[in-house]
């Protein structure tokens, strides 16, 4: 079916209170798309870079420190910039004069992950927390734009764009709208997402492996990290002691070094969670939620909140890529209960890396065990979130051997062995727990 979009203009009621909130977002989206902007525009000393995924490579880390926005929102300040430049390029090619990009018109750019869109309000994230703006409808809107496009369930929310009027000094909601599918296609469609409505877990750890994930991949070596860590401090102890502006310089330099190589660990890392994701056919990834993680977890210093928190964003914004979401679930709980029967208790946690339920006798290791149960909570949250719509889609959880859904139902991976099998099948009483 041909692709159909429409564009409609809507007036939003935004709260007093938060109209400042969403001129800073814009503010800032615009920051993050003129620096861009400027690093990529190389002409006429150079070339100029057009692709995206150098630009957030580069230029990612740096904005989300230098703003306040969501992961999402940085990003599309940078894409808009590549595409621009990309613009720019063309018309260079052409012979035609043109400059480097510069963008001072009020406009920040929304998709469905930055902004949750409803048929009679849109909530938008903005630099302090989302804002909920009803829609300004007409009386009669049948024979109008809003009418025919936006109250129209055969139409859905595309990637929208906010903008600011300051002559009557309102916000307008620039929504994209395409044509839905046909009832058989949305059956069809349904049927897809139901097989792959599924979700790998991720637990972070500070020694042992950084990452482990609920299909049993063991990701990272934070042993080492936290041993080139304590090298690096080390030397730059003695170096401190020595107080001279050579010492000082070498000390710059090696905290360079040391951030230049963290990245690189923690990028490879990414990289490899993201490729099991995709290799399990995944729509989800779950990680549990990092605030107050020093508080929570045993022997985590600033450096692991900092790591864990530097992971989690390089996974977000490479998900969105492949359309993989990627969210938070409350830890609680999470490395005490046993993933194969429910049975919760403190003493089922024998070690640091050891868990033995003290009921079902399920032994596993304890970071494995944990991932499975993180899975779980964002499994139960998707599940009870479905609406008629999904058509009571299932979803599942990415394990070794298979998937498992909140029904207890076990379906093993073709090439799983009868012995991966048993270590992951759950038995009926997992469901309730």
């Amino acid at each position: 079916m041909e692709d159909v979009i429409r564009t409609v203009k809507v007036k939003l009621d935004v709260p007093t209170e938060r109209c400042d909130d969403l001129h800073q977002t814009k503010n800032q989206f615009l920051y993050c798309a003129n620096t861009t902007a400027a690093w990529a525009w190389r002409h006429p000393n150079g070339y100029c870079i057009t692709s995206k995924q150098n630009a957030e490579n580069a230029l990612y880390e740096r904005l989300r420190d230098e703003t306040e926005l969501t992961a999402n929102l940085v990003q599309k300040g940078i894409r808009r910039a590549i595409e621009a430049t990309k613009s720019g390029v063309a018309r260079l090619k052409k012979g035609d004069n043109t400059s480097q990009p510069y963008f001072n018109a009020w406009s920040v750019v929304y998709d469905k992950r930055s902004a949750t869109f409803h048929r009679d309000h849109v909530s938008l994230s903005t630099v302090n927390g989302r804002v909920e703006c009803d829609y300004v409808l007409p009386d009669d809107p049948e024979g109008t734009p809003i009418g025919g496009y936006l109250l129209n369930e055969d139409y859905e929310f595309r990637m929208s764009t906010l903008q600011y009027d300051r002559s009557t000094e309102s916000f307008y909601l620039h929504a994209r709208m395409r044509r839905t599918e046909s009832d058989e296609q949305e059956q069809s469609t349904a049927s897809f997402d139901a097989k792959h409505r599924t979700v790998l877990g991720v637990d972070l750890n500070v020694d042992g492996s950084l990452a482990v994930t609920s299909t049993g991949a063991f990701i990272g070596n934070a042993d080492e990290m936290n041993h080139r860590r304590r090298e690096f401090e080390k030397t730059r102890g003695s170096m401190h002691q020595t107080g001279t502006r050579s010492a000082h310089l070498s000390m710059q330099s090696m905290n360079d070094r040391e951030h230049r190589w963290m990245q690189d660990e923690l990028h490879r890392v990414s990289n490899q969670i993201l490729d099991e994701a995709r290799d399990h056919g995944c729509t989800h990834i779950a990680f549990e939620n990092l605030t107050d993680i020093r508080e929570r977890m045993a022997g985590a210093k600033r450096f692991h909140a900092w790591a864990f928190r530097r992971l989690y964003q390089y996974v977000e914004y490479k998900a969105e890529m492949y359309g993989i979401e990627v969210e938070q679930v409350s830890p609680a709980y999470t490395s005490q209960r046993c993933s194969m029967c429910g049975f919760t208790h403190e003493s089922n946690r024998q070690s640091k890396h050891q868990f033995v339920c003290q009921k079902c006798e399920y032994e596993l290791d304890a970071d494995y065990n944990a991932s499975k149960n993180i899975a779980r909570k964002l499994l139960k949250r998707l599940h009870s979130g479905q609406t008629s719509s999904s058509g009571g889609a299932p979803c599942q959880c990415a394990l070794t051997s298979g998937t498992l859904n909140l029904n207890g139902e076990f379906h093993a991976s073709v090439d799983s062995t009868a012995e991966g099998e048993s270590t992951d099948k759950p038995t009926s009483s997992l469901v309730g727990h």
